[in-house]
C-alpha cells in the first residue's frame, strides 16, 4: 500500500523466532493466487503457524494472541530467508505491518519490502533482546520509528539506536513512489538529458 513515512510510533507483534524463510511467512501454494491483493495475502500470512491442520485457530500463536498488536513485527534474527519470493513481502505489508524490526534480513526479502512500502530497520541483537523484553514485560510497550533521521527507539527505556537505508529508497517511501512514480515524478529531467545527448 502506497502510504507516506514520516515518523510511526506503535505497539507491536513479537516473533523472537530466528531464521524466519519466506515459505513460513507466506506457504508456496499461495503462490498460484491469480490475485495480487495485498489483502488475500495478509489473511494466510505465517498461515501454517495462525491455523492448525485441521483449520482451527491456533491461540497459541501470537497473530491470534489479542495482547499483542500494531504496525510493527519485530522479529528474530535472519528474517526473509530462503526463496525470493515477492509474496511474502505482500503479505506482511496486507497483514497492516508498516515496519519490520530484526537484527539481519536477507537482501532479497529487505529489497522487496522496500519496494512494497514496509520499512525494515537493522538493529543489533542487544537492543533486539532489549526490545523483546521490554514487550514480554509489558505488551503495550511502543517503538519509535523515525524514518527521517533514521532512529529506532524503545520508549519503554528511552535507548536508540541508528539504522541504515539506501537514500532513494528513503525518498520514495518519505514520498509513497515506487520504481515507476518515481521516475514520472523525473520524466522532465529524464527528457532534457535526452535532448541534451542528442545534440
Amino acid at each position: 500500500m502506497k502510504q507516506k513515512f514520516d515518523i510511526i510510533s506503535s505497539t507491536c507483534v513479537p516473533l523472537p523466532l530466528e531464521n524466519v524463510d519466506t515459505d513460513q511467512i507466506i506457504p508456496a501454494r499461495f503462490l498460484k493466487a491469480t490475485t495480487r491483493e495485498e489483502s488475500f495475502f495478509g489473511e494466510n500470512l505465517f498461515r501454517d503457524w495462525r491455523y492448525n491442520p485441521d483449520g482451527s485457530v491456533n491461540k497459541d500463536f501470537v497473530l491470534n494472541d489479542p495482547t499483542y498488536s500494531g504496525e510493527i513485527l519485530v522479529a528474530g534474527k535472519n528474517f526473509g530467508s530462503g526463496s525470493s519470493r515477492e509474496h511474502a513481502a505482500w503479505a506482511i505489508a496486507g497483514y497492516g505491518f508498516r515496519v519490520v524490526i530484526s537484527s539481519f534480513f536477507a537482501d532479497i526479502h529487505k529489497n522487496n519490502e522496500l519496494n512494497n512500502f514496509v520499512l525494515p530497520v537493522v538493529v543489533s541483537e542487544e537492543f533486539l533482546a532489549e526490545l523483546f523484553d521490554s514487550i514480554k514485560k509489558d505488551p503495550k510497550t511502543e517503538v519509535v520509528v523515525d524514518l527521517p533521521n533514521q532512529t529506532v527507539t524503545n520508549k519503554a527505556t528511552g535507548k536508540s539506536e541508528k539504522f541504515e537505508i539506501n537514500g532513494y529508497k528513503k525518498y520514495c517511501l518519505m514520498n509513497a513512489l515506487d520504481d515507476i512514480d518515481f521516475l514520472l515524478e523525473n520524466k522532465d529531467k529524464t527528457e532534457a538529458w535526452e535532448q541534451k545527448a542528442k545534440a
